[in-house]
């Protein structure tokens, strides 16, 4: 017997147009001079999210300072620099927006601004001993969820490894999911996101920490994915699917902020440590493989993962409909352009034994339901080498 905590941000605003609250959402929670986190291209995007929030915060009496040098798969320099941004202008708040990169950027820099030492000290679980600068996120892709949820991922530029700092206080006070926002993005960038979102939500149902909240929301979540994600990716403008991909993507990391993960991003944090590979095509690529090992662990839920994914499993046996769930998997990746395999993206066979030790290591790993070895794992990246 157990029982369970469930976390969220205190306030969560979704749909479109819902960016306009920012401003007062902001003002609410005091803050006079925020810490714009972002990425190069949004940062510079005429008429986007980086410059609609200036707007709003500009309107609501708040000064604004755009740290914009947040790299793909963020890296602790990147938050050092955006450290010093944050206290050379005196801030004492951070607007985060953008998808995972600048949330986890953004969530360091405020456990950089009110901790000693190095960001690297604070790896691991219930690390944190003081509460943040308040963090308000806004979110621009269907994928991450980092805007909900109380992990911060950071890769450590002299070890290459991604580690990851979970913490109740890590969690934004507001967060803010605009479809809106989300509308024209790249179709490789809607793809990757949206696979990690399904990621998200596949394992968390999987969990060993699973629980019928949590389920419930990784079940909703698979459904609105797949029945959207190829429609958002084909018409990027398609404002149907891009609100339906934020909602998956928001329950999604509804669910793992509380169900956890496994094998999957354990596995996933190690490419995107040793060769910066994006986080969400490192998922999809492993997803069915760990799936596959998985099976045996909760064949029936695997079963059910089919039926969510839209598999027409009436005849068959639970086995064969768990087989469905993998199969449907594969598929789904295939037909957003995921690439199908390792060795396309410069992986190399020798970092299989590193990448295997050390993803065993990761905190996601705990959670997975099936218990393997290092071998298990070597094994799956062959699988999908």
């Amino acid at each position: 017997m157990r029982f369970y905590d469930y976390l969220v941000p205190n306030v969560n605003f979704f749909g479109p147009g819902c960016l306009e609250v920012v401003g007062q959402r902001c003002q609410i929670l005091g803050g006079q001079h925020a810490l714009i986190v972002t990425d190069p291209f949004l940062a510079t995007l005429k008429g986007g999210a980086v410059e609609q929030t200036i707007q709003y915060l500009q309107a609501a009496g708040i000064r604004t300072t755009v740290f914009s040098a947040v790299q793909a798969n963020p890296k602790d320099t990147d938050v050092t620099a955006g450290l010093t941004c944050y206290q050379d202008n005196h801030c004492d708040m951070i607007v985060t927006v953008g998808g995972g990169s600048p949330h986890d950027c953004g969530k360091a820099i405020g456990i950089m601004a009110t901790h000693p030492g190095k960001i690297g000290d604070y790896a691991g679980i219930d690390t944190l001993n003081h509460a943040l600068p308040p963090i308000v996120s806004v979110n621009t892709t269907a994928g991450t969820a980092s805007e909900v949820t109380r992990h911060c991922v950071i890769t450590d530029t002299q070890t290459h490894l991604k580690y990851v700092i979970v913490s109740w206080r890590n969690l934004p006070l507001v967060s803010i999911n605009d479809p809106l926002l989300m509308l024209a993005k790249p179709r490789a960038l809607t793809a990757a996101t949206g696979m990690d979102a399904l990621t998200h939500a596949i394992e968390a149902y999987v969990s060993v920490d699973a629980n019928p909240v949590t389920d419930a929301a990784a079940i909703q979540a698979i459904k609105l994915i797949a029945n959207n994600l190829r429609t958002a990716v084909a018409n990027g403008d398609d404002l149907k699917a891009r609100e339906n991909m934020a909602y998956g993507s928001l329950l999604a990391g509804m669910a793992f902020n509380n169900g956890n993960l496994g094998y999957v991003h354990a596995m996933a944090h190690q490419l995107g440590g040793l060769y910066d590979m994006p986080h969400g095509v490192a998922n999809a690529i492993l997803l069915p493989h760990v799936c596959r090992y998985n099976l045996i662990a909760n064949v029936q839920k695997f079963a059910e993962i089919a039926e969510f994914l839209g598999e027409n499993i009436d005849g068959c046996s639970t086995l064969e409909a768990a087989d469905k769930a993998v199969e449907a998997l594969f598929r789904l990746s295939t037909d957003v352009s995921i690439p199908a395999h390792l060795s396309q993206l410069g992986v190399k066979e020798q970092d299989f034994e590193l990448m295997a030790e050390n993803a065993l290591k990761d905190g996601n790993a705990f959670s997975n339901p099936r218990k393997g070895s290092k071998q298990d794992i070597i094994n799956i990246f062959k699988a999908a080498y």
